[in-house]
């Protein structure tokens, strides 16, 4: 924009530089921004968190629940009868006198990140995107949305489809009958907790790979020949976070995880092809 269709303010901030005590200032409101965010969805859930107890936290827990409801109808349709979950061997148990209470706070705390996580990282992205080159800024278009989406994808794939299957079976597995499974409910949110966050970081892979390659420490080339070391430790991370010996339990994790990779490739491929492209341009000038 012409300095003449400029008021006497914007030209002096674009004149002007942050010092580094600025910066700090400015980062600071950010966050303060950010973690408010977190807090006002974390107060609405602890308002309601008797619902979200007992529909979300407890979903899992129960046989009618989404996910293996569908693990029924996916062994009527194989003939694995023992896909089919139809109960689950254990009880929750308090053994803390403020564990309810705890766990109440705690679980409000981080379905207040689940939620705010857009926003709270769009007030970080906020802060880092004007110390970026404008041919970085055109790169990273979009930064925020695919985040989330990738975020709140994988934040669902981890509660819907890796928790309940781990829960089944840590449920379910005894050494004797004469021994019951009463876990504590910190262990069990615990679980679910990990299991559910955990998926939404793996989530991130193109994002990394996108971050990678345009550092050059990453390239298609060496994600293509790295192709099946990638499958092998796939294969074995669905192992880990799904303990249950069934094949189809494992590779219902593996395919969308094995889906994440071929996309970073992706990913990886047009960064490396736009460097070639800038790189051929610049040789011309």
């Amino acid at each position: 924009m012409p300095l003449d269709q400029l008021t006497d303010e914007e030209i002096e901030s674009e004149g002007k530089e942050m010092s580094f005590l600025d910066h700090l200032e400015e980062l600071r409101w950010h966050i303060i921004r950010a973690v408010g965010s977190i807090l006002i969805f974390a107060i609405l859930a602890f308002i309601y968190i008797d619902d979200i107890f007992r529909i979300v936290i407890m979903g899992p827990k129960n046989p009618n629940f989404w996910t293996y409801r569908m693990m029924c109808k996916l062994a009527d349709t194989t003939g694995y009868a023992d896909l089919c979950v139809k109960k689950l061997n254990f009880e929750l148990q308090s053994l803390g006198v403020s564990d309810q209470f705890t766990m109440a706070m705690t679980s409000s705390a981080i379905i207040g990140l689940c939620f705010a996580f857009p926003y709270a990282f769009w007030e970080v992205w906020r802060f880092i995107k004007p110390g970026l080159r404008m041919e970085e800024k055109q790169a990273a278009r979009g930064a925020v949305f695919f985040v989330s989406l990738l975020f709140l994808t994988g934040l669902l794939f981890g509660y819907f489809i890796v928790s309940p299957l781990a829960i089944n079976f840590l449920a379910n597995f005894q050494i004797t009958p004469e021994i019951k499974n009463q876990f504590d409910i910190t262990s069990y949110i615990g679980i679910l907790v990990t299991l559910s966050l955990g998926c939404a970081l793996i989530f991130q892979m193109p994002m990394v790979a996108f971050v990678l390659s345009k550092v050059g420490v990453l390239t298609p080339k060496f994600m293509r020949e790295y192709r099946k070391h990638a499958w092998i430790v796939i294969l074995v991370v669905a192992g880990i976070i799904t303990p249950s010996p069934d094949i189809y339990s494992q590779v219902l994790v593996a395919l969308p995880l094995t889906l994440l990779y071929e996309v970073s490739i992706i990913v990886s491929g047009r960064i490396e092809k736009q460097r070639l492209k800038a790189h051929q341009e610049m040789m011309k000038s």
